[in-house]
């Protein structure tokens, strides 16, 4: 059973029960040859000691007893979920299920209230079968930070399958969902996608709400899916998609209805397409060029009209995107001084607060998030703010202004998704500069706040592992993104 989003949903209109369907991917999820959940929803819910049970599960979920579960189809027809399986990262809260944002800090935290998004998705009725592993507070390029344990790429177990929404984009890829969520503070959901051969998606920053979201980067997190096809993408989308007055930054959109209307087109005619030489060059593997240049001929093909730009501003991106992020990390992270609620101690046993607050942060966070709080808590400092934070901003706006000026002569710009195919488990733990480096051709994408995607476009010929193509657009404008994506995928056939 290989479902996509659009398979279920048809499945479940005409004829078969979705207890049936759910109920083999809970068996699924359970074996879990991936590690790419944390915990299952029947092994930790909180506010009550009887045991679950689908149907009791599923009248907590939406807190409506009135259903009459044995005419339970009547109810979903008209729905847009369809009590579809759903996976979700470690990072969402949950009401009265555990959210351990992959860390010891939060190990058994249990929220009183629920992410908007995950009220979105319970309003459209979608079932969290699972928590998804993930990088210790999104911190990570390889799923390898989490407290819990390393997730494993369903492609070659013996791969990373990138991060730090690893273990949702493992669960999409090795078929123990239908669907998942993940967050993108910095390619978090389309390197994953990428390494793993799915659809990872990001809208234009503020689409949805971060409200009951951990918060790790608060200016560049997003949240949004992995799926198995451009078409299931746009369907969660529109569930997704929603004005939040609990979240400043959130938008209110009314050109969702162009998402729709990006799939009925037939053909690429009139698109103008942009590839930025410098994103071909020294930073990727060759085996991944040529299986882009692969689909750069296909798009051509297809009668878009695809032309090599100059975008320099790009190669410092990166720069300041490790400035900014870890800055904004160490202020979100501050919170957690096991007073308020997390992994806490006897403050008897203390002389005062700031041994309780240190033993306290000294266990509980992991090495790498340890790493971006005392690196770049300096970066904040009165000495170092003009120097270093105040200077990535200015780049920051700079990168914004050169995407603008592509955009007022092309509708989508085009290049790889990671600089290389999925590397071996534990290659690189103790290199964390080569961590960093390997998300040079996402994070531009988040400091100007653009939607992206990730779109599979085949395996390596040398690796045999799946590369991914990045599609981006300006701001407002994804329907371009997946009007070329889902011709793309229907032309070159789905992974």
């Amino acid at each position: 059973m290989n479902l996509t989003l659009k398979q279920y949903i048809e499945k479940i209109t005409s004829w078969e029960s979705p207890k049936a369907i759910f109920q083999a991917y809970l068996e699924k999820a359970k074996s879990d040859p991936y590690n790419a959940y944390v915990r299952i929803w029947d092994q930790k819910r909180i506010d009550s000691s009887e045991e679950i049970n689908l149907d009791s599960y599923i009248k907590q979920v939406i807190e409506n007893e009135w259903i009459n579960f044995s005419n339970l189809e009547e109810y979903l027809l008209d729905t847009p979920l369809k009590w579809a399986p759903i996976a979700v990262k470690d990072n969402f809260l949950t009401k009265w299920f555990i959210s351990s944002a992959g860390s010891k800090m939060l190990e058994n935290y249990v929220c009183p209230y629920s992410s908007t998004v995950y009220e979105n998705l319970v309003k459209a009725w979608w079932l969290m079968l699972w928590k998804a592993n993930m990088d210790e507070f999104a911190m990570g390029s390889s799923t390898e930070t989490s407290y819990f344990w390393s997730t494993k790429n369903p492609v070659d177990t013996s791969k990373v399958p990138w991060g730090s929404s690893g273990g949702s984009a493992a669960a999409v890829a090795g078929d123990l969902a239908i669907a998942a969520l993940g967050t993108d503070t910095g390619g978090s959901i389309r390197q994953p996608a990428s390494l793993c051969g799915v659809v990872g998606f990001k809208p234009t920053y503020g689409t949805n709400s971060r409200y009951g979201i951990v918060a790790m980067a608060s200016s560049l997190d997003q949240a949004w899916t992995f799926t198995k096809t451009v078409e299931d993408c746009v369907i969660l989308s529109k569930v997704l998609a929603s004005y939040d007055e609990n979240d400043a930054t959130s938008i209110k959109r009314d050109d969702l209805n162009k998402w729709d209307e990006a799939l009925q087109k037939q053909d690429l005619k009139w698109l103008k397409v942009a590839l930025p030489k410098e994103f071909l060059g020294e930073w990727l593997q060759e085996w991944v060029k040529n299986k882009i240049l692969e689909a750069v001929e296909k798009i051509k093909s297809l009668w878009a009209q695809v032309e090599e730009v100059s975008m320099p501003l790009l190669k410092h991106a990166l720069e300041a995107y490790y400035i900014i992020m870890p800055a904004e990390v160490s202020t979100n992270l501050a919170r957690f001084d096991g007073i308020r609620y997390g992994y806490a101690k006897n403050t008897f046993d203390f002389k005062n607060i700031y041994e309780y607050y240190a033993k306290v942060r000294a266990e509980g966070f992991g090495k790498e998030a340890k790493r971006r709080i005392l690196l770049w808590t300096y970066v904040l400092s009165a000495g170092a703010y003009e120097k270093f934070y105040w200077q990535a901003q200015k780049v920051r706006r700079l990168i914004k202004q050169e995407y603008d000026k592509i955009f007022k002569d092309y509708d989508l710009i085009i290049w790889p998704t990671s600089p290389t195919t999925a590397w071996d488990l534990g290659a690189k733990t103790e290199d964390p500069l080569a961590m960093y480096l390997a998300d040079i051709y996402t994070v531009p994408v988040n400091l100007a706040g653009l939607p992206a995607m990730s779109l599979p476009v085949g395996n390596a010929t040398d690796t045999n592992l799946p590369v991914g193509l990045h599609i981006i657009a300006d701001q407002f404008k994804e329907d371009k993104i997946f009007h070329l994506a889902n011709i793309l995928e229907k032309e070159m056939g789905r992974l």
